[in-house]
């Protein structure tokens, strides 16, 4: 009953009464709640939640992503400066006599102009063998040569369906077309376009030496297939310079090229008339990288630089 009156009592006291009752509950509420809330925090709770709505653990995540990314990145741009250094390491071959032997229109035999690269049957990658009224083959020592072609003045990019021409003496330092005993024959003399890859590949054989000259391989580009019609039309007439060791080796236990030892002897790249102009960097450039035996033959490559 005391209880009653008490609550009567209170009920009478007013709406500023109640509104300041009401007011003092709401505080003690919010009281109860922040503390729960606190206790909450303590023993873990938000932890768990962060970690499983993603939030800490996302950002480690990223900051681990972004670092190796950024290593990536690192790694990449390394490997692509390495990769342009290397590219970027061509060097523009010096232009060279195309001799007294070339058959590309710039000069006559017995009277008449000779020029092969008009003829049906010279666009070939295998030049051992002639073509037309001949099929005698050259016998030598094999050699499988791919040539690159690039612009050195644009990070050495490759230059494709450009028309290469080669050309080089036989086993015995003797031309096609031009030596006596072998004007009716057009072996050692091909064209080839450049693919996507400015590539050729020639099959073909080791050169002689002759008297008075290094070891050497003519070659002559032209910007297109159509344009390989005369000497005139070339962008870069230059030779090769073979391998120092490997002319040694070919020609010390070869078959048939015993008449290069004493002129191989006689002459460096530093004496020969054509290659002693050239420099150290170039005639590295000049000489195409071999590898093989006498017994197997050779394969190599080089790379021609384009000053386009």
């Amino acid at each position: 009953m005391t209880s009653h009156r008490h609550d009567d009592h209170d009920h009478h006291l007013g709406l500023e009464h109640d509104l300041a009752v009401i007011a003092r509950q709401l505080r003690e509420q919010r009281l109860r709640e922040r503390r729960q809330m606190l206790g909450w925090l303590m023993s873990g709770g938000a932890a768990a939640a962060l970690v499983a709505c993603g939030g800490g653990g996302d950002t480690s995540s990223s900051t681990s992503s972004s670092s190796s990314s950024s290593s990536s990145s690192s790694s990449s741009s390394s490997s692509s400066s390495s990769s342009s250094a290397s590219t970027a390491s061509c060097v523009a071959d010096p232009a060279e006599t195309n001799g007294p032997y070339p058959a590309d229109g710039s000069n006559t035999v017995n009277g008449s102009v000779s020029n092969i690269l008009t003829q049906s049957g010279v666009v070939r990658s295998d030049i051992r063998s002639s073509f037309g009224t001949s099929t005698t083959t050259a016998p030598g020592v094999p050699l499988v040569l791919t040539i690159n072609l690039v612009n050195v003045n644009n990070s050495c990019a490759v230059l494709s369906d450009y028309a290469i021409y080669i050309w080089h003496c036989n086993r015995s330092g003797e031309y096609s077309l031009y030596s006596s005993d072998i004007q009716d024959e057009n072996y050692l003399r091909g064209v080839q376009v450049t693919d996507s890859n400015g590539q050729v590949t020639f099959t073909t054989l080791f050169p002689g030496c002759y008297s008075g000259r290094y070891p050497h391989i003519h070659v002559e580009v032209y910007t297109s297939l159509s344009a390989a019609t005369s000497y005139a039309n070339a962008v870069l007439t230059s030779q090769m310079a073979m391998p120092s060791a490997i002319c040694t080796t070919v020609y010390d236990d070869a078959t048939g090229y015993s008449g290069s030892v004493s002129n191989f002897a006689a002459v460096t790249t530093s004496t020969d008339n054509v290659f002693a102009s050239s420099t150290a960097a170039q005639i590295a450039a000049q000489t195409p990288s071999l590898s093989g035996t006498v017994a197997n033959g050779y394969t190599g490559t080089i790379t021609i630089g384009l000053d386009v």
